[in-house]
């Protein structure tokens, strides 16, 4: 019997959209822009000839054409993900994992060893990259992810969401009143929003950030805070080597809250003995930054 299906991609994009009520959502957890999952819905409303999006203030909603159609195919989309994940052949001795870069480098490499002693048969292969891979659909086993939060159709476990403080080598004079930071050279790798949430935490108003050097990425900024180029706001797992052995310190208690570190995973993925062992691990030694 012929079957009259859209194009695979197609749903996909629409059960994101109409999940998330939104088309950046949708692209950032199906790793496509903004504007491929506009061109699959618009493509497949036009395929089927009905209007599945309404523009509304806030973005898109749903049309009660959409809503009908998604109730219909998210469960459709779940049976042919479990269905395949049941048959799909898996290697229990091989786990394959994608990371972002500055915790890869900081915390996971110099520890990866202890994993391996302990399960000395499974072979790790480690990625990083900074956009999120999408695990969901088995293009790694696992992923740790640098993010607020994580997207529903994922299984996942915190890792860390210890607040950022500043550190700097240990040769900087430290000051006790917030706002002398305003006049040093304050590194990051984002626009200064992290700093001036944390200047606003202190209680510093008429916050105005002194020009400094912007590395491109969180590592480089740890990397200019050691070699003496000013002042970083990192999270304790990134610079607990440093700050243990010396090379960097911690200036002030004052802390702000900005994105945490999660162990990310297909729902399914937790009955390969490999990603369990590794969550477990991971689990038992990143305890300290959740206490």
């Amino acid at each position: 019997m012929s079957r009259y299906l859209p194009p695979l991609n197609a749903l996909r994009a629409f059960e994101a959209a109409g999940r998330h009520q939104s088309f950046s959502r949708s692209a950032d957890e199906l790793n496509v822009s903004h504007a491929a999952v506009s061109r699959h819905v618009r493509g497949l409303e036009k395929r089927l000839g009905v209007q599945l999006f309404k523009n509304v203030a806030r973005g898109v909603e749903l049309t009660e054409t959409g809503r009908q159609y998604l109730d219909q195919i998210t469960p459709a989309l779940e049976q042919i993900s479990a269905a395949s994940e049941g048959i799909r052949r898996r290697e229990d001795g091989k786990l394959s994992i994608s990371c972002e870069p500055t915790f890869a480098l900081k915390w996971l490499m110099p520890r990866l060893g202890e994993f391996q002693q302990l399960c000395p048969e499974i072979d790790v292969t480690l990625a990083t990259e900074s956009r999120f891979a999408d695990v969901g659909n088995n293009e790694f086993d696992l992923g740790i992810r640098c993010c607020s939060e994580v997207a529903d159709d994922l299984g996942f476990d915190v890792i860390s969401t210890a607040p950022y403080f500043p550190y700097a080598s240990p040769d900087f004079a430290a000051s006790d009143d917030p706002a002398a930071f305003l006049h040093c050279n304050l590194l990051h790798w984002d626009t200064g929003q992290v700093w001036n949430s944390w200047f606003e935490e202190a209680g510093v108003s008429d916050i105005n950030l002194h020009r400094s050097p912007r590395p491109f990425n969180s590592t480089l900024a740890i990397e200019g805070a050691l070699a003496g180029q000013g002042v970083v706001l990192a999270s304790a797992e990134l610079v607990i080597n440093e700050v243990k052995s010396g090379r960097l310190k911690r200036l002030s208690d004052i802390g702000t809250n900005f994105k945490g570190y999660f162990l990310v995973y297909a729902k399914g993925a937790r009955r390969q003995k490999s990603v369990e062992a590794f969550r477990q691990w991971l689990i038992a030694e990143t305890k300290l930054f959740r206490d």
